[in-house]
Parts: structure tokens; C-alpha cells; sequence
């Protein structure tokens, strides 16, 4: 293991802090890719291996249950507070990378398909927490910065197999290569290159009762609803949008049909949603992170309220529509997790982080397996409305952790 810095860099001032949210964010990039893989190549599933839409919608499901299952046991057994998080990282990410890579070289069907994105989603749920706990163990001033870089970075990670098979598109295989290929670099990355934060605290046995009191105790309970309002919209829109956008823009392609079009602008929408969680940021750390999040899911929940009725003709318009939902969508994320550090003893804060994660990803189920339901039976407007109802509740709940005296312990007092 290799040595912290010294305390004394003024309570977490340190200037390796900046080098380390570097290499910790290429590192998320590079392991997220795994995430949506399946999603990027769904027509080519459906078409070489006789995949269903309702197929490729629950591997997508099943992802989000592995990464449920995977947070539950870290927070459950403590790992990220027990077990050296680098480590933790690192092993989680190869793992991701070769039950990812598996698809393509293990025979069977869906089935097959079915274990190894579970166990990607597992393994990924080694990933996530554990890389927001080693940020906080760099950053007490800044923090909402530092996390919103980072989940820009899963953001840019996630939405990265939607680039690759935009150029790729006959070569489905290389997708996966490259995605696990990336995963695998993520985890040396963060082992040989990111050390131990001088925030870092000495981990506390196990104690079952905390997770029942950070739910009992109101601000926290407020921060849970907000990220838990967030969670039904995100994740179904990102499943989903590309699915959208394929019907919208067809087989059209860009530079002599070498760039497919609909998978370009997925794509860029998880890079506007990258850019929208650092501009969230630096929102949060002047004007406070119950602000922040309550603006974000306004206009994510205003924009998922029309983005589907749009007539399909207007092509540029709902590119454009989709990229302000795409940074938007996203942009309160990492308030909701640098909050949940800042209400929670520090001791705790990896288990907490996990538990609050292992809630969201939970729900996300519903409506992912909803979106594609309401899409064929009565249409993509009104499928995507849905998802409103997340935003709507979780700006009311960010708006009563706003009153409340806790949240001054937030962004340095900015609430």
C-alpha cells in the first residue's frame, strides 16, 4: 500500500489531490465503458444472435441488479471502509473488463448473456463507490468539484461504447474489445497511479444500526428522496435515448456513411452530460448543492415532460433538446453524493455512499423496464414523460433539506 501524503497539507489542500482527480477520472471513463455495451450493440445482437428489444432491455435490467447486489455487499460487510479502496478498484474494474469481454468468446445464448452482465454490473459496483470514497478522502473544500468531475467522467465512460460503435458499427466484436481492453487499463491506473487521500480515516467495525439511522435522521432522509427522484429519471434515459434517437434519425450517417448518426448523437449527449456535472460543480460551491440539484432536475424533468412529442422531421431540434437533457440529467449527481459525505460521519462515508447508491440503482429498474413498454404501446412522448415524476419529487424533497439548519454543513455552509 502505498503511503498517504502528509496530513498536514492543510486539511486536504494538497496539491496531489489535482494530479490524483486526474488519474482518477480517466480510470472511471475507461471502467464505465463496460456499463452500456450491450445497449450500443443492441442491433446487432438482435439481428446476429436473435436478441428481442425485450431481451436487450432486461441485460440492461440485470446490470443494474448486479450493481445493486455488488454496492448492498459492499455496504453491507463495510469493504470500502475495510478493505484498502485502491485495491478495491482496481480488482473490481479487470473483473468488469473480462466478464465483459466474455460475451463474445462464451457459447450460449441469452441466458449466458444474462450471468455475465450480472456480473458485470457486480463487479462495477466495485468501481463506482469506492472511486467517490477516494476522492473524498483528497477533498474536503471542493468536493462537489471534484466528485462532479468525476462523475462527468462516468458520464463521458458510459456513453463511450455509443462513439465506438458510431465508427464501428459492422464490427460489433471490437466494441467489446475496446471497452474491456479500457476497463483493464482503468484498474492499473488507479493501483500503480492514485494513492491514498490524507483525509482517509481509519475504518470502524461494522455496525448494521448506521444504515437504519442515516435513514431515520431527516437530512439524510432528504438527501436519499432527492438522489432517489434523480435515479428514475437517469438511468432510464440513458438506456433508452439511444433507442429514440435511432427511431428518429433511421440509418442516417454522417462523412460518406462511415459515422452513423443516431449513435453520434448518443454519444454526444453523455458528453453534454459530463460537461453539465462540472458546470453543476462550480454552481454548488457558490451558491449551495440543494440549489444546484433542485435547478438540474427542473429542467431535466421540463425537458423529459416534451422531448418525445416532438414530430420526428425536426431532427436538429431534438438533437438539440436531447444534449440539454443529456446535461442536465445528470449535472445534480454528484451533489447528491458529495452532501451525503458532508451529513455523514466520516468513518462511514464509504458504506454510506454504497448504501445510497445500492437504493438508486434499485429503483432504476422500474423504469427501465416501463420506458420501452409505454414507448410501444402508446409512444415515446408520453414514455418519456414519465419520467418527470422523479424530478418532480426529488426538487421538492432537495427544496425541505434546504430549510433545514443541517444543510449548512454542506458546501461550506452555502447549503
Amino acid at each position: 500500500m502505498q503511503p498517504s501524503p502528509a496530513n498536514g497539507a492543510a486539511h486536504g489542500e494538497h496539491p496531489a489531490r489535482w494530479r490524483t482527480l486526474v488519474f482518477l477520472s480517466i480510470a472511471t471513463v475507461f471502467a464505465l465503458s463496460v456499463w452500456f455495451s450491450t445497449n450500443a450493440i443492441a442491433p446487432a445482437l438482435e439481428t446476429q444472435r436473435g436478441f428481442s428489444s425485450a431481451d436487450i432491455a432486461w441485460l440492461t435490467i440485470t446490470v443494474q441488479l448486479g450493481f445493486v447486489l455488488g454496492t448492498l455487499i459492499i455496504a453491507v460487510t463495510n469493504l470500502a471502509d475495510l478493505m484498502n479502496t485502491r485495491k478495491l478498484f482496481a480488482i473490481c474494474a479487470v473483473l468488469a473488463g473480462a466478464s465483459n469481454i466474455a460475451l463474445v468468446f462464451l457459447p450460449g445464448g441469452f441466458a449466458t448473456a444474462l450471468v455475465l452482465r450480472l456480473l458485470s454490473g457486480v463487479f462495477l459496483g466495485g468501481v463506482y463507490p469506492p472511486g467517490m470514497k477516494i476522492l473524498s478522502g483528497w477533498f474536503r473544500s471542493g468536493r462537489g468539484i471534484a466528485i462532479g468531475v468525476m462523475i462527468g467522467a462516468l458520464t463521458l465512460g458510459s456513453g463511450s461504447p455509443h462513439l465506438l460503435r458510431s465508427v464501428f458499427v459492422s464490427q460489433w466484436e471490437l466494441t467489446l474489445y475496446l471497452s474491456s481492453i479500457l476497463a483493464v487499463l482503468a484498474g492499473a491506473i488507479v493501483y500503480f497511479l492514485v494513492q491514498d487521500g490524507p483525509l482517509d480515516v481509519p475504518a470502524r467495525r461494522f455496525n448494521p444500526s448506521y444504515l437504519i439511522q442515516t435513514i431515520r435522521v431527516p437530512a439524510t432522509r432528504m438527501i436519499f428522496f432527492g438522489y432517489l427522484g434523480h435515479m428514475w429519471e437517469l438511468y432510464a434515459m440513458w438506456a433508452w435515448i439511444s433507442s429514440y434517437l435511432a427511431v428518429v434519425y433511421g440509418t442516417k450517417s454522417l462523412i460518406g456513411g462511415s459515422l452513423d448518426l443516431a449513435s453520434l448523437v448518443t454519444f454526444l449527449v453523455f458528453a453534454a452530460g459530463a460537461a453539465g456535472c462540472v458546470a453543476a460543480g462550480l454552481f454548488a460551491e457558490r451558491y449551495g448543492r440543494t440549489l444546484a440539484t433542485s435547478v438540474a432536475m427542473i429542467i431535466s424533468g421540463g425537458t423529459a415532460l416534451f422531448i418525445g412529442f416532438l414530430p420526428h422531421e425536426w431532427g436538429l431540434v431534438i438533437a438539440v433538446a436531447a444534449l440539454v437533457w443529456g446535461a442536465s440529467v445528470v449535472a445534480d449527481s454528484a451533489q447528491f453524493s458529495t452532501g451525503l459525505t458532508e451529513l455523514s460521519e466520516d468513518a462511514y462515508r464509504g458504506t454510506a455512499l454504497a448504501f445510497q447508491t445500492g437504493l438508486g440503482f434499485l429503483l432504476t429498474i422500474v423504469p427501465i423496464w416501463l420506458v420501452p413498454v409505454l414507448a410501444d404501446s402508446i409512444g415515446w412522448g408520453l414514455a418519456f414523460a414519465m419520467l418527470a415524476i422523479g424530478p418532480i419529487l426529488g426538487t421538492a424533497a432537495m427544496l425541505r433539506l434546504r430549510s433545514m439548519s443541517e444543510s449548512k454543513a454542506m458546501a461550506m455552509g452555502h447549503r
